[in-house]
């Protein structure tokens, strides 16, 4: 698998989680969190992040440049989100999204290994 088809598919992980920034019933859906809450709000403005990650996902697909930050980037919130749901005793509500972040996690390992083996090579 390419280092650019890992990306979209990160990014993908991505689109829906930050689709809830437009349609802030989705919040209450892929959370369920009670819409006009202040949890809600906090979630929608996490979907402006999530657009961010899938903005960061798309550009790393294009520009082989940006790769090495982008896998940081994505790397820490993927990973923090994980770490908190472990933390916080796996909570029902939130398996879902850990078992599509344990899905991508294998691509974001490769396209982490893509970008920054430049670096280890040296």
């Amino acid at each position: 698998m390419t280092a650019s088809a890992c990306w979209v598919v990160l990014g993908l992980v991505h689109l829906l989680p930050a689709l809830a920034l437009l349609r802030p019933s989705m919040v209450s859906s892929l959370y369920g969190v009670e819409a006009g809450s202040g949890a809600a709000l906090l979630l929608q403005h996490r979907a402006a992040l999530f657009l961010v990650v899938l903005i960061i996902c798309i550009w790393a697909a294009l520009r082989p440049e940006v790769r090495q930050l982008a896998s940081v980037a994505v790397a820490v919130s993927m990973i923090s989100f994980l770490w908190l749901y472990a933390a916080a005793g796996q909570p029902p509500s939130l398996r879902q999204i850990a078992i599509v972040d344990l899905v991508a996690l294998p691509f974001l390992v490769a396209a982490g290994w893509f970008a920054l083996r430049p670096l280890v090579g040296s």
